[in-house]
């Protein structure tokens, strides 16, 4: 079994390189990722084409997060940063230089798991300096767009509420819980996969979007049922949201808090993030 962090207080980087290839959900091409130790705290990202100083990522960096969360690095983007990013905070690491190709990181399976396979295979080892201080929230503070909200009140561990609710009968109204650790993140989340539906895939690809979404690597729902089944959990939906929430946040850190989220979006988790981010100094 991998050895993890038991909580989310000490630094912790990789104790190898590992290197994983694959297609963007959006763009359609391929790219590569490779995933290396650091003794910076922060994920910290550079191109494999160039010579360039690594970027340490920020909430103020993300570009348009509609269909998936992009970031503007320098003269560059990066768009699906967010199942990466939900692997790597979700199990615990801190410090981690992120070298890229392309513009979009792979999807690979859809969710975060071939990414927490890919960290088992060199495993986690302390870091040799602390991760950037646990975000203590004083007060509550809530964002909202439209009627999807996100609330956050102070708590003694980092706890996540997800409530989606849904027209499709397939999917409807579900709601899921957890207190987060690295090994629940890696047991309960990580292999939840993203998902859409057949009446949006025309419009989507006309967008120039979706270009490299196959059965292999989404959920497909045509509104009673799924396409291709089956499902990892009963409740994959709301568990794939929770996953892309952990994602944007590892943007700033996770708060020790209890974050509940109703119908969630990658822009009301970014505004969260912004606002953990600004509130920290």
């Amino acid at each position: 079994m991998p050895i993890r962090p038991a909580n989310y207080e000490d630094g912790w980087t990789l104790a190898g390189t590992v290197v994983r290839r694959g297609i963007g959900l959006h763009t359609g091409e391929s790219s590569e990722v490779h995933l290396l130790p650091s003794q910076k705290a922060g994920f910290h990202v550079s191109w494999l084409d160039e010579s360039t100083d690594p970027i340490t990522l920020e909430p103020s960096h993300v570009r348009g997060s509609s269909l998936c969360t992009t970031l503007q690095l320098g003269s560059r983007k990066l768009a699906t940063v967010e199942h990466l990013l939900a692997a790597l905070g979700g199990c615990g690491l801190s410090h981690v230089d992120i070298k890229v190709s392309g513009q979009e990181v792979p999807l690979l399976d859809g969710s975060a798991l071939n990414w927490i396979e890919a960290i088992d295979d060199v495993g986690l080892v302390p870091a040799s300096s602390p991760r950037k201080r646990l975000l203590e929230i004083e007060h509550p503070l809530t964002c909202s767009r439209g009627n999807s909200v996100i609330a956050v009140t102070p708590a003694k561990t980092f706890t996540l509420v997800a409530v989606i609710d849904f027209p499709q009968k397939a999917i409807g109204h579900q709601i899921f819980s957890i207190e987060l650790t690295p090994d629940r993140f890696v047991k309960e989340i990580a292999p939840a996969r993203t998902f859409g539906f057949v009446d949006q895939v025309e419009q989507l690809r006309a967008s120039g979007l979706i270009k490299g979404a196959t059965l292999d690597n989404a959920l497909v729902c045509n509104g009673e049922g799924w396409i291709n089944p089956p499902l990892r959990f009963p409740d994959e939906p709301v568990r794939h949201k929770l996953l892309d929430l952990i994602g944007d946040l590892a943007l700033v850190g996770f708060p020790q808090a209890q974050v509940l989220v109703y119908k969630g979006s990658h822009q009301l988790h970014t505004d969260l993030a912004v606002a953990l981010f600004n509130s920290s100094f």
